[in-house]
């Protein structure tokens, strides 16, 4: 009996030393498993992203990139002017060179690796709009705004793409989760807020832009500091100043003069409405075209959530944001995709309620009353979200304006094989990727659109498309005829004689699209190749 009474005690004594996880343990378990399904789903997201969306994808970016690792790329006029920063390009450049010692650097990994780097970006960026959304709302908004982030079709369509806005959006996204004006005041700290600088300063480092948000989010703070002083003068000035000053010494280097990036990125887009010379919109289209296309089918959602939650400081964001853009004639998509993911917060927020209605009564706490199943209202929500996002997600990535990869594609493996001895690009300027995905220092010429000192001058890439015919007989009568040529169908059409009798004969011909965006139809991409 006293074996077994030692025994006992020397068993509960195991016990009592055992120790018992915590909850940063168990959260930070959870993290890991989070980012590791977004890591994956935006790896395959990345991979299944095969069509052009915006020129500066590629040539503000793998395009500069290329062209530091390997000697050769374009640089575009704005690299002339010095109103882009070297930051983002230099995240490509050790990337390229891996693949080129690793011998590795074949036409689909060049197509490909830039995207599946920035896919790694994006996963961190939804694991923070995770971790944000647990800290504002809860857990289970949390997986609601992660399930509205994921299946959202434009965050499909865009976020793995190498633009610097999806970077951006990246750093916002990390960076508002260390700002304590917008969290609880027991789960920040000064340390975490230096933290959220640091990023946003980065932010603001790759989009000058993204000042419009930290403008915003830094009056928040500096109006619900207790030191007001040394929030400006001790923390958001040093660390402005650090990684600025990082920045302009990166591009010392490499424009090879001092050059102050943000002031004439500044001054081009806002000062001068620089912006204005490639389309204008009116004033409301953030409001009533483009957001609305951006959030899709998730905006009813997202407007419910912002009721429900009733969190202003954030909604109040979205509405800053969206409305300075609105100042600006030049207005894009990709403009505001750093505020995507906020509005899709709310969406999470929103199917949280419908899945516990009594969740905005709690105000965001978990209820006691534990909920198993869905009901029906929340199966239809996520029936609904996902039957209309997917297609349009999958059409958009891989259908719709295909032809400029498809093409490169094809001539990279051209030039592998010795096909190929230079090409001229007779399309709209920037209109397919360069040597980025070309990969061989061959000539290459494209139509010139770098805006003009004069307003109403048209550019080379205008005078083309005006009048095709007169302009390419001219270019044959003072240039050397390539040994390829790439040109829209819709072109192509009014200039097939006159290349025939240049001695050219269609080569291949690519699917582009089935509806046109802002010019003619351009249903397909063909190549012309020279037969003598």
């Amino acid at each position: 009996m006293r074996r077994r009474h030692n025994s006992d005690k020397d068993a509960d004594k195991r016990n009592s030393q055992t120790p018992i996880p915590s909850k940063s343990d168990s959260e930070h378990s959870s993290h890991k498993r989070v980012f590791a399904l977004c890591l994956a789903f935006r790896i395959v997201n990345s991979v299944l992203v095969q069509t052009y969306f915006n020129p500066d994808e590629h040539w503000q970016g793998p395009e500069v990139a290329h062209s530091v690792a390997f000697g050769y790329g374009h640089l575009t006029w704005e690299w002339k002017q010095g109103i882009r920063s070297y930051l983002h390009p230099m995240i490509f450049v050790p990337l390229y060179r891996l693949l080129e010692l690793l011998r590795l650097d074949t036409p689909w990994i060049m197509m490909r690796a830039p995207r599946l780097l920035q896919s790694v970006f994006s996963a961190v960026g939804d694991l923070y709009m995770y971790k944000l959304s647990a800290v504002l709302f809860g857990d289970s908004v949390a997986k609601w705004a992660l399930f509205s982030q994921l299946s959202n079709w434009f965050m499909f369509y865009c976020f793995s793409r190498t633009l610097s806005n999806s970077l951006e959006t990246v750093f916002t996204l990390v960076s508002l989760y260390f700002w304590p004006c917008l969290r609880s005041k027991s789960n920040c700290s000064f340390v975490s807020r230096k933290w959220g600088l640091v990023v946003a300063a980065f932010a603001c480092a790759i989009r000058p832009t993204s000042a419009i948000t930290w403008m915003y989010v830094g009056l928040l703070e500096l109006l619900s500091a207790r030191d007001r002083f040394k929030f400006v003068f001790l923390e958001v000035a040093p660390i402005g100043i650090l990684v600025l000053g990082l920045t302009f010494l990166l591009d010392r280097f490499m424009y090879g003069t001092w050059i102050l990036v943000p002031l004439n990125f500044l001054k081009f887009n806002f000062l001068s409405a620089g912006g204005d010379y490639y389309g204008t919109h009116k004033w409301h289209w953030y409001f009533t075209q483009g957001f609305p296309v951006m959030i899709f089918s998730h905006l009813p959602f997202c407007i419910a959530g912002i009721i429900y939650s009733k969190q202003w400081k954030l909604s109040g964001l979205l509405a800053w944001v969206l409305g300075f853009y609105s100042l600006l004639g030049h207005k894009e998509f990709r403009f505001v995709l750093p505020v995507l993911p906020i509005a899709l917060m709310f969406s999470g927020y929103s199917l949280a309620v419908i899945k516990d209605p009594g969740y905005a009564e709690y105000k965001g706490k978990e209820t006691s009353k534990k909920h198993t199943g869905f009901p029906p209202k929340m199966g239809f929500a996520i029936l609904f979200l996902l039957a209309t996002n997917i297609p349009m997600a999958l059409y958009m990535s891989l259908v719709h304006q295909r032809g400029p990869e498809d093409v490169m594609n094809h001539l990279a493996r051209e030039a592998l094989h010795g096909k190929l001895k230079s090409i001229l690009f007779l399309t709209p300027c920037h209109a397919t990727p360069y040597y980025s995905m070309l990969h061989h220092n061959l000539p290459m010429q494209f139509l010139d659109c770098t805006p003009s000192e004069e307003k109403g001058v048209p550019d080379e890439s205008d005078r083309f498309l005006m009048d095709p015919v007169p302009f390419v007989s001219e270019y044959a009568k003072n240039m050397s005829l390539p040994s390829h040529i790439v040109l829209f169908d819709s072109e192509e059409q009014k200039l097939r004689n006159l290349l025939i009798s240049f001695d050219y004969r269609e080569e291949k011909r690519f699917f582009n699209a089935h509806f046109k965006v802002d010019r003619d139809l351009q249903a397909s991409i063909v190549v012309y190749v020279r037969t003598r």
